[in-house]
């Protein structure tokens, strides 16, 4: 087990630091903020915190073990045997602050243990959208799949092998299946915890966060992430960041003591917590305010995308930083939030295929390999967009695979100049592809 005032130490030194009057000193403490070690550390009598991919937060009560998640497939069992080392109680009540796979697919680590130990199946409290979005994930296997190993390598989308040679589906068949529900709101108390449940939009549709009185704690799931919010996620459904910015602004209204995000580091203190709620919320509400002010105004999607940032004073700030996902990808959301998947350009309503856009413009340059030379001469400047742009016109437009390494070779020049794990994992996967294209087009 970790020291409690190690975290909460860190944590507090980095909050301070960051938001002293004047802006951070030189050299001012900073990272690491998503420590996945699946070390429990003691916050509290019967207060557990381990830090993992997600955190699992634990209370132990008189009717046993509460817990807020339960990390991922891959770290489920660490967790677990963490849990175990501080308690052997059995858990009465599981609460899924949304039903994403890291938050939910440790879960049948935890019961098998707990079956071993004799004890009874618990709870498994959820918003009553959490149903549907695992119904979605078995339907969407393969995709979700393809994602996950562009976003955070080929380990990860290929899932675990099973000894069979088949492979653990997305949402692994393990995963506990919520048994009570609510829409708007839920109250419980378990062993003398009283627990206030609340149900908000903002990474998910069926986000739960959580007031505990007894700890002046707001237990908030992917409100906060110790990231940028990860609510433009360009290759996922639909997030809500006005609505997020809101659920924000209610748990600030408690004035809690303690933050237990389930990424990123514990907060102690009411006001370095109301600085990192209040931080999250205020860049969300001027994004979205500035988004859809240019939308008013009749702004195309292109020219909001790179007009509408997110101030210097904010994004530089340890838990508002964009190293997963990024503003330009939240303006994108807000924009198909309110506005539909049409971007504004009269062409892009009804473009022809893109490879024969391709072939068009390469005609015209003067061959698939002037793009090329010209997309190198862009990369070597730093204009990695429309080094990228022009090189992808080349390739769709040729099958020589000199073109293709090319474009490999700039994708991934492009993957090393990015901020955030989407933009990287994306354009890592474009130079892995065409790699292989390329080799495809050698031949024998």
């Amino acid at each position: 087990m970790a020291e409690a005032s190690e975290l909460l130490d860190h944590s507090s030194a980095i909050v301070d630091a960051w938001s002293a009057p004047g802006g951070p000193a030189e050299g001012a403490i900073d990272g690491p903020t998503n420590r996945v070690t699946n070390e429990l550390s003691v916050l509290d009598d019967g207060l557990g915190f381990v830090e993992s991919f997600s955190n699992v937060v634990a209370f132990r009560t008189d009717d046993g073990l509460v817990l807020f998640d339960s990390s991922s497939v891959f770290t489920g069992r660490g967790v677990t045997d963490s849990l175990r080392a501080w308690a052997d109680d059995p858990i009465h009540s599981l609460v899924y602050t949304h039903g994403h796979v890291d938050h939910v697919g440790g879960s049948g680590h935890l019961l098998a243990d707990g079956a071993e130990r004799g004890h009874a199946a618990p709870a498994v409290v959820g918003h009553e959208a959490v149903a549907d979005r695992f119904n979605r994930y078995r339907a969407t296997n393969g995709w979700n799949l393809a994602i996950n190993a562009r976003q955070f390598g080929p380990g990860f989308g290929g899932g675990i092998v099973r000894k069979d040679g088949t492979r653990v589906p997305f949402l692994p068949d393990d995963t506990a299946e919520p048994t009570q529900t609510y829409r708007d709101s839920l109250d419980l108390s378990i062993g003398g915890l009283d627990l206030a449940l609340h149900h908000d939009k903002g990474e998910t549709d069926d986000h739960t966060w959580a007031w505990i009185p007894a700890y002046k704690a707001v237990a908030v799931g992917d409100f906060v992430a110790w990231v940028f919010p990860n609510a433009g996620n360009p290759q996922k459904v639909q997030r809500y960041p006005a609505e997020w910015a809101a659920a924000l602004r209610r748990m600030l209204a408690f004035e809690p003591e303690l933050l237990l995000p389930a990424h990123g580091l514990a907060v102690a203190g009411k006001e370095r917590v109301a600085t990192v709620l209040g931080d999250l919320a205020t860049a969300l509400e001027h994004l979205v305010a500035d988004v859809v002010g240019a939308m008013n105004g009749g702004a195309t999607l292109d020219e909001i995308v790179h007009a509408v940032q997110v101030s210097d004073h904010l994004i530089r700030r340890p838990w508002l930083r964009p190293i997963y996902d990024e503003p330009e990808f939240v303006i994108r959301n807000v924009w198909r939030l309110y506005g539909g998947w049409w971007d504004g350009d009269p062409a892009h309503l009804k473009p022809p295929p893109a490879t024969d856009l391709a072939r068009e413009l390469a005609d015209l340059a003067g061959g698939a390999e002037t793009l090329a030379e010209r997309a190198q001469t862009c990369s070597e400047v730093g204009d990695h967009r429309l080094a990228c742009q022009l090189v992808e016109l080349a390739a769709r437009a040729s099958e020589d695979p000199a073109i293709w390494r090319a474009r490999s070779a700039l994708y991934l020049a492009r993957a090393e100049h990015e901020t955030s794990l989407m933009a990287k994992g994306v354009f890592t996967e474009a130079a892995r592809s065409g790699t292989e294209h390329a080799a495809e087009l050698d031949g024998p």
